[in-house]
């Protein structure tokens, strides 16, 4: 499966390194492993994360994959870093996932938010992916935002940087 998503596969391998790296070294190397991350932007640049909101968002497509994603917000990615680097008791591979949903659910928040963008129309049916679980992480104190918050946050940040124009 990762050998047909490069993304991925970079993803687990710099992984790997860093921690034969560690283990090699006498470090301690503590993983911190986001799914789709959305947000508000710090930059005026757009970056794959974004664009995945600002095509739906944008392009108004006739038919769209409904796919199943598994976000986080970019705030609580941080809070997540912070927290396994302040907690003595963290190590390991923590999971930082917060919503399990699909493109349907998220068009549905934005177009009730925010409706005056060119959204999908329909939506034909999407690949499901296993469920993974933040557990590890909110056994530590993480906890996240709502999915509502995050979209309405991220859309606020795309339109002041210019994103959506």
């Amino acid at each position: 499966w990762f050998i047909q998503n490069w993304y991925y596969l970079s993803k687990t391998e710099a992984e790997i390194k860093a921690l034969e790296y560690a283990k090699a070294n006498g470090l301690d190397v503590i993983s911190v492993c986001p799914n789709l991350i959305i947000g508000p932007l710090l930059q005026s640049t757009v970056n794959a994360s974004t664009m995945v909101l600002t095509k739906l968002l944008k392009e108004g497509k006739d038919l769209e994959e409904n796919k199943h994603h598994r976000v986080v917000d970019v705030r609580d990615v941080a809070e997540a870093l912070v927290l396994v680097y302040e907690k003595p008791e963290a190590q390991g591979r923590y999971i930082c996932t917060a919503h399990s949903i699909h493109v349907k659910e998220v068009v549905d928040i934005l177009k009730e938010n925010c409706p005056n963008y060119n959204y999908p129309k329909n939506f034909t049916v999407g690949e499901e992916k296993k469920e993974m679980s933040s557990e590890k992480l909110q056994r530590l104190g993480w906890s996240y935002r709502s999915l509502h918050e995050t979209l309405v946050d991220a859309v606020e940040s795309y339109k002041k940087a210019g994103v959506l124009e």
